[in-house]
């Protein structure tokens, strides 16, 4: 694993997100984030590289834009900050920002893809992230890892995903880099080909997930760490619910994700469904779409 290191002060502008936040007593409390997003200039399905995507289902790409904006427009709203990178003509997937990088505690971990086709997006990532002049360090991995599609971020340790595409190898360089314990799952369903597919972190140690996309004995880890975690059956897991991104109390979860919506009301959280149809030809969501940066 290489390390490159640097260091400097946040240069990116602010969008007003709100500098505190007041909680009562028993009311989920939102926590101001920052997300990098990338414009699907050049979004389409001209290859296959999961079992969502089917090359002669045309996309609507004013449609995708639309509703790229419309997530934006709802992270703005809830008070979040929202940078962008440039898209790269020839890089259909790169609107799939989660997948480029993982960024914890001021540190970037830089994305290694799998498949040729998405490759170069790694090192588009890493350097939008190193001139943003804003983390203490930076590094790589010897093997692949798709970044926060596969690794998913609890504060005091890391969920990590294999089985398709991010190496189990990555999960131990990741720990060895961010010096936090990663657990490792074996995911096993080809459609629920990335962790944030199959799990979605809600906070206060909340997840949500869906059981059949990890084997019998990640299971098991599953609910041993989070006996109270909200679980969703195969129908609901196909609406992309485990894509959801949340603040702490507010959730952007697909619109048809009903039943998800439901769980989240009983348990405190605040759904804000959003419609993202046509990334789900391409395997996405609003996760999908957005990479946390926890400078």
């Amino acid at each position: 694993m290489t390390m490159p290191h640097t260091t400097g002060a946040a240069s990116l502008p602010a969008q007003a997100a709100p500098a505190t936040v007041t909680t009562l007593p028993g009311v989920r409390a939102a926590r101001p984030r920052h997300y990098l997003m990338c414009r699907p200039s050049f979004f389409t399905v001209t290859y296959a590289i999961n079992p969502w995507m089917d090359p002669s289902v045309p996309v609507d790409v004013d449609l995708a834009m639309r509703q790229w904006e419309g997530l934006r427009d709802t992270y703005r709203a809830l008070g979040h900050t929202v940078s962008f990178i440039e898209p790269v003509p020839g890089l259909p997937d790169m609107v799939f920002a989660a997948n480029g990088a993982l960024v914890v505690d001021g540190k970037v971990l830089g994305a290694s893809f799998l498949a040729a086709e998405r490759q170069p997006e790694g090192p588009a990532y890493l350097q939008w992230l190193t001139d943003a002049d804003m983390f203490s360090e930076f590094g790589s991995t010897t093997t692949v890892n798709e970044g926060e599609g596969d690794f998913l971020d609890l504060d005091t340790f890391l969920l990590a995903g294999t089985g398709f595409r991010t190496s189990r190898a990555a999960h131990g360089e990741a720990q060895e880099f961010f010096g936090k314990p990663v657990v490792s799952l074996q995911l096993v369903d080809p459609r629920f080909y990335h962790l944030d597919t199959a799990i979605a972190i809600l906070g206060d140690h909340d997840i949500a997930y869906y059981p059949g996309a990890f084997s019998a004995g990640s299971n098991a880890v599953l609910r041993r760490m989070f006996p109270d975690a909200i679980t969703v059956d195969e129908a609901e897991a196909a609406t992309f619910s485990m894509n959801s991104v949340s603040d702490g109390r507010n959730v952007v979860i697909p619109a048809e994700s009903v039943r998800f919506g439901a769980a989240l009301r009983d348990r405190g959280y605040d759904p804000v469904p959003v419609e993202l149809s046509e990334f789900r030809k391409s395997g996405g969501g609003p996760k999908c779409c957005t990479l946390e940066i926890r400078a």
